[in-house]
């Protein structure tokens, strides 16, 4: 029952955009329009999500106690991340997420905070730095250690 659901919400959001994508113009002269690449995406979302619906799963064990809690805690983790990019920046704000998520997945937390650093200073040098796309400065524009 519960690919069946999942099934007609995601055949729900794919006909969304698929109709949404529909109403899309370019002021610019593209032989093929902005909507096609929306509907390369939705058509093949929207038949896919009826798989779901004509040939589910069997009924899966769904998670419970500790394990259901760490998804719970995961999902906080990663909209506390969504909020906390702006106001502390990219680095700060990765280095807690990464470590909170590697702890729930069972790292220590010291190992996980290394982590976290490394893969936000590589990051944010990969983005910022080489490829351009400005990320958030937070806590570093306000100490004035970013132009």
């Amino acid at each position: 029952m519960s690919d069946r659901l999942t099934g007609l919400v995601l055949l729900v959001l794919a006909i969304a955009y698929v109709v949404t994508a529909g109403g899309y113009e370019a002021r610019i002269s593209d032989p093929l329009g902005p909507s096609v690449f929306p509907l390369v995406l939705g058509i093949p979302f929207g038949v896919l999500s009826l798989y779901l619906i004509v040939r589910p799963d069997p009924e899966p064990a769904w998670a419970r106690g500790w394990p259901l809690l760490k998804q719970g805690l995961a999902v906080v983790a990663f909209v506390a991340y969504a909020y906390l990019l702006e106001p502390l920046g990219f680095i700060v704000a990765t280095i807690l997420g990464v470590t909170a998520l590697a702890c729930l997945l069972g790292a220590r937390p010291g190992p996980a905070a290394a982590a976290g650093a490394v893969i936000a200073v590589v990051l944010f040098v990969l983005f910022d730095v080489l490829l351009s796309l400005p990320l958030p400065a937070g806590l570093l524009g306000y100490l004035g250690m970013r132009g």
